[in-house]
């Protein structure tokens, strides 16, 4: 049986790594898995004003990130499943500090949401713009590999993190593949200015609702 210290501890300690690490590539899968979640519940509220998706996947939330916290992050279900689709995949290490951070910041949010959202069973633009601030944090985690709560840490602590997804923590010079050239931005701009007018001017062409092109759709019951 592992001694408890063994178990109830946050990162992991790796050769080389002078501080407990966590693998950046599971993380931002697991954030991918609970974007997913959240995105479809919150869709669900919306479109059909049906809450119960959206109080479940707060229970599943706030569970998952209070194992993160208060337990291990390698117990935590969501970092499971992200550890198996990305098993193939080189580990890329980071701090576990400013993780924990993160993290924290996100028991506050899941615990404001299950208060109001479940315990309350009420709905306010409170918990509109807390659901708005999760999917930012889970879709830039996960999308682009950047932890927004992390960065919040060297403003707290007033120390420098270490081991950052990317290295985006070391002070160095662009590489000539990063840098974005003026005509890059111009095309970025210009396909903007193609979304306006491509909405300007045919809004009223797609608007239309496609009918069915083989008739398999049986048609409403008088």
């Amino acid at each position: 049986m592992k001694k408890t210290s063994e178990v109830i501890q946050f990162g992991e300690n790796v050769e080389g790594y002078s501080i407990p690490v966590l693998n950046e590539r599971e993380i931002r899968a697991a954030a991918g898995l609970l974007f997913l979640m959240m995105f479809i519940s919150i869709m669900v509220v919306i479109l059909k004003g049906d809450f119960l998706l959206l109080k479940y996947a707060i229970v599943i939330f706030l569970t998952d990130i209070l194992i993160r916290v208060l337990i291990n992050p390698k117990y935590a279900p969501t970092l499971i499943l992200g550890r198996w689709i990305v098993r193939n995949q080189t580990p890329e290490y980071v701090g576990a500090q400013q993780k924990k951070f993160a993290w924290i910041i996100g028991i506050a949010l899941a615990v404001t949401m299950f208060v109001l959202q479940v315990v309350v069973n009420s709905f306010s633009p409170i918990t509109g713009l807390i659901c708005f601030i999760c999917l930012i944090f889970l879709f830039f985690e996960s999308a682009f590999g950047i932890c927004i709560g992390c960065k919040f840490y060297s403003w707290f602590y007033k120390e420098k993190a270490q081991y950052c997804p990317g290295e985006v923590c070391d002070v160095k010079s662009r590489h000539e593949i990063q840098k974005t050239s003026v005509m890059q931005l111009m095309i970025v701009l210009t396909f903007i200015a193609y979304i306006v007018l491509a909405v300007y001017f045919f809004n009223d062409v797609l608007i239309e609702q496609p009918f069915d092109l083989f008739g398999l759709e049986k048609p409403a019951q008088s």
